[in-house]
């Protein structure tokens, strides 16, 4: 099931030093496109912007556009997006109603049917990778692949156009959309589904979507359960604590962690079954296993790290004080030492094979009630994220 290997395609380059020496025409058309976009955006907009919002529109474009240098997906799928958020957004003409009488937005493309269609997509890529996996049919894994592409630019596509209706309910509700349950559970499939597809690309192989995919639909199964019991799709505005950027990068960081670090247990699952004896012929090789996984808490725990930093400097503004010992913060530091020690004893001792593997899995139960167990069982500052 490993993935066909495409002929050297054949681009004009342009000569440069260094790194930059490496990339097409396309790929500087790709950053110029974005930084022209931002400075559009910051001559229409920058008067509603404070300065810290301007330094991210800023440093968004070369951000962006190095990493669809590296990973070249990025470069269709942004333009891609774009496209389809300015065109939903085309069809409301001002009327937040509209997504209840225009067709088009009312099944596809209002927030909460693209969200649905998110949900659809990655319950079949599921479906799919594991079609491939056990019947070792590359067929089932192509298809799972395109699936879980479509679920992330339908989630992506509608959680910007979410972002486009809260300013329609009014000025002072409009917000970027991570600031509850329902959002952050589509955030974090997002952002676990567009790691591992990176992954998917990078080693050349489809096999482990059949685990990815299930924790990313365990997400989904949440996220359908909440919005029906919980009426969790309705925009509400900001509570007071909300209200500020810090939002727009601690919130964001987080979510990186917590997605690679799901991602990494599901492929420390795989570890585990094909060191057992199972499966062995259908997954990769353990080396390339215990490298994804390794590389995945590495980058996870980068971003969690920031977050958590970010975070502190957040309740200091918020709530007066850096650290209150909140569960929600208690839980995010006990996250924290768990893979900090999986690192350390990674790069010190060199750990490795079924005992690394067993440490991720587990780390998924920490993380999993750190990032919904607080909410259900605690209370403390964070209780706006209750169920």
């Amino acid at each position: 099931m490993e993935l066909s290997q495409t002929p050297p395609q054949h681009h004009t380059y342009i000569q440069a030093p260094g790194y930059f020496k490496r990339l097409s025409l396309i790929d500087w058309l790709f950053g110029f496109a974005l930084l022209a976009g931002a400075l559009f955006a910051l001559n229409r907009y920058g008067s509603h912007m404070d300065v810290y919002e301007k330094g991210i529109m800023l440093a968004a474009a070369p951000t962006f556009a190095a990493l669809g240098w590296t990973w070249k997906p990025v470069r269709w799928l942004m333009p891609l997006l774009f496209l389809l958020a300015l065109f939903s957004i085309s069809l409301y003409g001002g009327d937040l109603d509209a997504a209840n009488h225009t067709f088009l937005l009312k099944y596809l493309l209002s927030s909460q049917s693209a969200i649905l269609w998110m949900g659809t997509f990655f319950f079949l890529s599921t479906l799919f990778y594991w079609i491939g996996l056990v019947a070792r049919s590359p067929f089932g894994g192509s298809v799972g692949s395109i699936l879980c592409w479509a679920g992330v630019i339908f989630g992506l596509t509608g959680m910007l156009v979410r972002w486009y209706e809260s300013y329609l309910i009014g000025a002072d509700v409009g917000h970027i959309p991570i600031s509850n349950l329902y959002e952050v559970f589509v955030l974090f499939s997002m952002i676990t589904a567009l790691f591992y597809l990176y992954y998917e690309q990078r080693y050349a192989t489809r096999q482990l979507g059949a685990f990815v995919l299930l924790v990313i639909s365990a997400a989904v199964g949440f996220l359908l359960w909440y919005t029906v019991t919980r009426d969790a799709a309705d925009i509400q505005p900001l509570v007071p604590a909300l209200q500020s950027w810090w939002m727009k990068i601690h919130v964001p960081a987080n979510f990186i962690g917590y997605g690679t670090f799901s991602l990494s247990a599901m492929v420390a699952a795989a570890y585990l079954l094909k060191s057992s004896g199972h499966l062995v012929d259908r997954l990769p090789s353990l080396e390339v296993l215990d490298d994804v996984m390794y590389k995945a808490i590495s980058v996870g725990f980068a971003f969690f790290t920031v977050a958590t930093i970010l975070g502190a400097l957040w309740a200091a503004e918020a709530w007066g004080g850096y650290w209150s010992w909140d569960p929600k913060e208690t839980w995010a530091l006990i996250v924290w030492l768990n893979y900090a020690a999986w690192l350390h004893m990674r790069l010190m001792t060199g750990l490795r094979g079924r005992v690394a593997a067993w440490w991720a899995l587990v780390g998924l139960l920490v993380t999993t009630f750190a990032f919904l167990g607080v909410n259900m069982f605690l209370s403390g500052l964070h209780s706006y994220g209750k169920l």
